[in-house]
């Protein structure tokens, strides 16, 4: 079909976008190519992909290793059923996954995306419990904390923007606050209270970075003492690791930083590079082991079609290739470093509150209130793409998370315009 129609205005037919209210926010900015940092408009101007794309395009655009891999791929085994049949791909995938995830991970469960890996370790710690006849019911979650947008994910979330119209037909939440190295007393005495008054299945919890909230960090030593008390009290672990995953932290996994591991880790995003969609649900031995039975009802009944996709394991396969490698994990260092240089450099300005990094994750606090959907946001946002910079600020919160293949003058730039947008507000 040839048209003389820009992309932007077909764009309006027919489809309806995500966190997008189309009365005010009528037309979409049409991407033609991407390439390594680089985002390319259907008319030639080139953006800085500040965000690796909601952090999944860690290794760059189009990264020709990943490409390969992928391509190889696609000319052996397209899909096949993952119920009844395995295959290489998964299970190199897997072996490789484990050898890095964080310690007494055992078992890999494949998912569609982020949301579904939340909503199968939403069940996964249910069944676990009930196949045990110890039924439980309730979740604990953090304040604030986001997991996804199915109905469980949608439960365990904080956050009343996303989930406002659906609250009276979500799942019991019990909500404490994140741990801030001065509130451990207050969470730990909390914590025994929704022990006592409740049948309580699992605790729910982004490891160190609220990625949504606007990358919030809280406390490793606190969040270590909730997991070692739900452990205690047999409350299921469940780390959400969709965002903090694949290096992004400046290790593996967040969830690294903490001395006790999660029973549960959700994983998505990066996990496949920004290519093909795919999440995982990885778990304990003692988990899965609690599924075992000669009793049917008892096994795990919870499938999606594209499950352990073939391509989609090939590609994370590679992903996982790049990120071992000592170029990546150097970039990560550099990345990191440059960061901390920023947050002294800016820390102080009059427009801003609060700054915080942690791996190739910054952030900062306008010294101004904003609605997160709101004229100023959309002014910012406004800002940096017509300076050739991809940021979505979360409120007023201005966060990067930057492919770890970025250049050092892409990376100033990006500074720059932040530093140049603190003038205008």
């Amino acid at each position: 079909m040839t048209t003389s129609m820009k992309l932007k205005q077909r764009d309006k037919k027919h489809l309806w976008h995500p966190l997008k209210q189309h009365q005010l926010q009528p037309e979409s900015l049409a991407i033609v190519k991407a390439k390594g940092c680089i985002l390319t408009d259907e008319d030639g101007n080139d953006y800085i992909d500040a965000i690796s794309s909601w952090y999944t395009s860690m290794y760059g655009h189009c990264n020709d290793y990943i490409i390969e891999k992928t391509y190889a791929q696609m000319q052996q085994l397209d899909q096949i059923m993952f119920s009844d049949f395995t295959h290489e791909p998964a299970i190199e995938l897997s072996e490789k996954l484990i050898k890095i995830l964080p310690k007494g991970q055992n078992k890999i469960f494949f998912n569609d995306n982020g949301s579904t890996a939340v909503e199968a370790a939403i069940k996964m710690a249910l069944q676990y419990h009930f196949n045990k006849n110890d039924k439980r019911s309730v979740f604990i979650a953090f304040e604030n904390g986001f997991h996804g947008d199915t109905f469980g994910a949608m439960s365990v979330s904080g956050l009343s923007v996303y989930n406002g119209p659906f609250e009276e037909f979500l799942i019991d939440v019990k909500r404490i606050p994140t741990p801030n190295g001065n509130n451990h007393d207050l969470i730990i005495n909390q914590l025994r209270t929704l022990a006592l008054e409740n049948d309580i299945a699992g605790f729910i919890y982004e490891p160190l970075v609220q990625g949504a909230a606007g990358m919030k960090i809280h406390d490793a030593q606190g969040l270590n003492s909730i997991l070692s008390f739900c452990k205690q009290h047999k409350i299921l672990t469940i780390a959400d690791e969709v965002m903090t995953g694949f290096g992004k932290t400046g290790r593996y996994f967040a969830s690294d930083y903490i001395e006790t591991k999660p029973d549960i880790i959700c994983l998505s995003k990066a996990l496949t590079a920004g290519l093909i969609p795919m999440a995982i649900t990885s778990c304990t031995q003692d988990i899965y082991d609690a599924f075992l039975s000669n009793d049917m009802a008892k096994g795990f009944f919870h499938c999606h079609t594209y499950s352990a996709n073939p391509i989609a394991c090939a590609t994370a396969i590679a992903g996982i290739d790049l990120l071992i490698s000592s170029e990546i994990q150097q970039s990560i260092k550099h990345i990191s470093k440059a960061h901390i240089e920023f947050e002294h450099k800016i820390k102080n300005h009059p427009k801003v509150n609060a700054t915080r990094c942690l791996g190739v994750i910054f952030a900062l606090d306008l010294n101004t209130k904003m609605e997160r959907y709101g004229d100023l946001r959309d002014k910012l946002l406004k800002f940096f793409m017509d300076r050739d910079v991809f940021l979505r600020p979360l409120g007023n919160t201005i966060y990067i998370q930057v492919p770890y293949v970025i250049s050092n003058a892409q990376l100033k730039k990006v500074y720059q315009v932040i530093e140049e947008a603190l003038e205008i507000i």
